[in-house]
């Protein structure tokens, strides 16, 4: 496990604000910023293209960790990865040819990252976990903000940890749904390392530097 990472979901903040919110998570300490892409196929949501994450990307220097919710991922790899991606995250259940799609990300300079849904298998990351540089667990089931944690996921993410351990122990084991400062400290425990958080840090009644300070604090 590695140090822990706090990556702010872009999905809770107020878009009349972003370029601020952004600068705002930036100055409270976030490590990442987490963009969710959702096509209305895939997902039963649209949110962002390209454009934003351009937008995104000149707004703050912290890494852009774009999760693909989309049917057809490998047909925008390159787009998105022009548009500002550090990481480029795809879903298990949309790739047939996922260790493909794979390669093709890190040929493109971006840091590949596979995910999983909560109804899908880890046994189904055995073949490519070697590969990547993160492992998203789905802890909702994606697609809007604001969910409760699944907490039947927490054996999960610990099989993840262990698969990782044995296999590709400097990869980052991210969880993303339903974080919280009640949720986040079994999510470590259970050997998660990078977290997302949307409501928690973007709804927080003290504000964003509050929101993360508060998870922090849990996790530290």
């Amino acid at each position: 496990m590695q140090t822990p990472v706090i990556a702010p979901s872009i999905l809770s903040a107020d878009f009349t604000r972003l370029g601020a919110d952004l600068q705002a998570c930036q100055t409270a300490g976030a490590d990442w910023i987490h963009v969710d892409v959702m096509d209305g196929h895939f997902v039963p949501n649209m949110t962002i293209g390209p454009l934003v994450l351009e937008a995104c990307r000149r707004a703050t220097p912290l890494p852009l960790d774009v999760h693909l919710m989309i049917e057809k991922p490998e047909q925008m790899l390159e787009t998105f990865a022009k548009a500002g991606a550090a990481r480029l995250t795809v879903h298990v259940e949309t790739c047939p040819h996922l260790h493909r799609t794979i390669q093709q990300i890190r040929a493109l300079g971006v840091k590949p990252g596979v995910t999983l849904n909560p109804s899908t298998p880890a046994v189904l990351l055995k073949e490519i976990i070697h590969m990547v540089d993160l492992v998203l667990v789905m802890t909702v089931n994606p697609g809007f903000g604001g969910q409760n944690f699944i907490a039947e996921m927490l054996p999960k993410i610990t099989e993840i940890r262990a698969m990782l351990d044995s296999s590709n122990p400097a990869a980052w084991l991210e969880v993303d749904g339903g974080i919280s400062e009640s949720t986040i400290a079994l999510i470590r425990a259970a050997g998660a390392d990078a977290f997302v958080a949307g409501n928690a840090v973007f709804k927080h009644p003290g504000g964003i530097a509050a929101g993360i300070k508060a998870l922090r604090r849990v996790i530290s």
